[in-house]
């Protein structure tokens, strides 16, 4: 199935969203803006003493007049690190404030993507963008921007007393950074589009990467692997050709600025001079704006390296910020209720993108309380049935519905209430065993707790954990190994209560005894709800109440255990291929 690129906010969205954010901490970024103020204040006293010590002693004035000055110059120095420092701390817990928003927003928005939006965009682009776009939005919010905001307030405070001491000088110091906004105005116009490029080639790399290692056994069974190496090496390829572009505007924007540097240093000593020579300007008012003007080049370093971090966390922020323009899953509230739990199959049709048709005219109706087990070949189209009967795709033609509503139009938590997938694939968060448990209903007590855990099993081995419930799983806990992590994964279904719970290669992992024991447990705490059941080993087919066999995308069959095995067709021969030894585990 090829994917569907997650969108990226246009730039008008980012900077709606950065004003949202700094708006919601308002009383911090005054603080950090008053802060900084002050800093920048207290810094412009020691260029200006310094002139005044100079035209003191041409003017013959003592020793001590001399020592008042330059123990102003102290204070004002000791009193400008102590603000920045204050400042910068501010600042850094400022943006510590605001990526914690950002991840926050992210994590909302991920889990309120449908789920058929996450499968075609494929789970590297969402990864890349949870993890590298994050982190390099984060380090801007907690370094890039107080530093910028601290950097820019010096830079307005250098200029303005250039400016007080002659405004000559002042407009000459503006008029030599001529060079620098010429070189910024080429860098901005490429920047954000290479960066942009260079992120989708990182979650290319990333996507190739993660399909690849997910599906290794199936590269290896079916000889893929050169195709995929030819794969991985174009998508390298083409990143490092993106990042290589990024490298040069870099090497033309920083050679071309830190040259720039001195010549507002140079205009003003040149034009200084001259206006001394004739008696227009002290010497120490030419000097303290050529230090005022040398000073420049720091807080002007400082920012145009952050303009430049700016433009990839601003494509990075862009990427993050995009999920908010993705398709998102309905509210419960705005989606019918279904008026009973009966599902409906009618005339459906699906195909993978660029991909021949996998579902070819299917009808089926499973009644409500019925156990349904679905059978047939690999590729037969079981697992996408499974799919578009949970919602989480939506058919190409016909209709998929429960109780007369379609099932991938329903809200999240309703379509949680009303059909749960359970496949092979489960995941073991950080955090307890109560933790893990608690995802599917949060308000679940200790003893709900313990009887999901009896229904599928896994009693006896959580209380065996040295802290029972309260054991912590995952990196620097406990380790589960597939069948408990399985387990776990049956026991927030338990949990969850759906009205139809569908089973697809969910008990895989576990041996062919534990298996039929957790299945069977299952089907006792769901007595009385829907059970479909993607059939791997023939036993649950002749445990289920009626049958389905799948066979090149066409439902051939659907009937009981014992009337499809007196009729001699597909579902007959699977069984006396499977029944000639029970002790088989053989795969449909």
């Amino acid at each position: 199935m090829s994917r569907g690129q997650l969108p990226i906010a246009v730039p008008a969205d980012v900077r709606r969203a950065a004003v949202r954010l700094v708006r919601a901490d308002g009383r911090g970024f005054g603080a950090v803006l008053g802060l900084n103020a002050a800093a920048a204040g207290a810094g412009l006293a020691g260029p200006w003493l310094l002139g005044r010590i100079i035209d003191e002693v041409r003017a013959g004035s003592g020793v001590g007049a001399v020592d008042r000055l330059a123990a102003g110059i102290v204070v004002c120095s000791l009193a400008q690190l102590l603000l920045a420092r204050w400042a910068r701390y501010v600042g850094h817990r400022f943006g510590e404030r605001m990526l914690a928003r950002v991840r926050e927003e992210f994590v909302d928005r991920a889990l309120a993507l449908p789920a058929s939006v996450v499968e075609r965009a494929g789970t590297g682009d969402l990864t890349a963008r949870g993890t590298a776009d994050v982190a390099t939005v984060g380090t801007t919010l907690r370094d890039a921007g107080p530093d910028l905001v601290i950097n820019t307030v010096q830079a307005l405070f250098l200029l303005g007393a250039v400016f007080v001491l002659d405004p000559l000088l002042g407009a000459v110091g503006v008029c030599c950074l001529a060079p620098i906004a010429v070189v910024l105005r080429w860098y901005l116009r490429r920047a954000r589009d290479g960066y942009l490029a260079e992120g989708a080639a990182n979650s290319e790399v990333a996507e190739i990467l993660a399909a690849t290692a997910s599906g290794a056994r199936t590269v290896e069974a079916f000889r893929l692997g050169e195709r995929r190496i030819r794969a991985s090496r174009e998508a390298l390829e083409v990143s490092r050709r993106r990042r290589l572009y990024t490298l040069f505007l870099r090497t033309v924007f920083f050679p071309a600025v830190e040259v720039s540097y001195v010549l507002p240093v140079a205009g003003a000593l040149l034009v200084g001079g001259v206006l001394h020579a004739h008696g227009a300007m002290s010497l120490g008012a030419v000097v303290a704006s050529a230090l005022y003007l040398r000073q420049l080049s720091t807080p002007l370093d400082e920012i145009l390296s952050r303009v430049e971090q700016l433009q990839s966390s601003g494509a990075s922020f862009a990427r993050v910020e995009g999920l908010a323009r993705a398709p998102q899953a309905g509210d419960a509230a705005d989606s019918p209720a279904p008026s009973d739990d009966r599902i409906d199959v009618t005339g459906v049709r699906y195909a993978y993108d660029r991909g021949g048709e996998v579902l070819r005219g299917v009808d089926l109706t499973v009644r409500p309380g019925e156990r349904l087990a679905v059978v047939g070949p690999s590729g037969a189209g079981k697992t996408t049935l499974s799919r578009l009967l949970a919602g989480v795709d939506a058919p190409s033609a016909g209709a998929v519905t429960v109780g007369g509503v379609p099932v991938a139009g329903l809200g999240p938590e309703r379509l949680r209430r009303q059909v749960v997938l359970v496949t092979q694939e489960h995941h073991v968060f950080l955090g307890t065993v109560r933790d893990n448990l608690r995802i599917a209903e949060p308000s679940a007590t200790d003893e709900e707790l313990w009887a999901a855990l009896g229904a599928v099993g896994a009693e006896a081995w959580v209380r065996e954990l040295p802290d029972g419930l309260d054991t912590p799983l995952g990196e620097g806990g406990c380790g589960t190994d597939g069948s408990q992590a399985q387990q776990l994964a049956l026991a927030r279904v338990v949990l969850a209560d759906p009205h139809t719970l569908i089973l697809d290669e969910a008990t895989a992992l576990l041996d062919p005894t534990t298996a039929r024991h957790t299945e069977r447990a299952l089907a006792a705490v769901l007595e009385g709800r829907t059970v479909i059941a993607i059939a791997h080993r023939l036993h649950t087919a002749h445990d289920a109440d009626r049958v389905a066999v799948m066979e090149d995308g066409c439902l051939t069959e659907l009937g009981t255990h014992e009337e499809l095995v007196a009729a001699g067709g597909a579902y007959a021969a699977l069984w006396r291929t499977w029944h000639g030894d029970p002790t088989d585990g053989s795969t449909v």
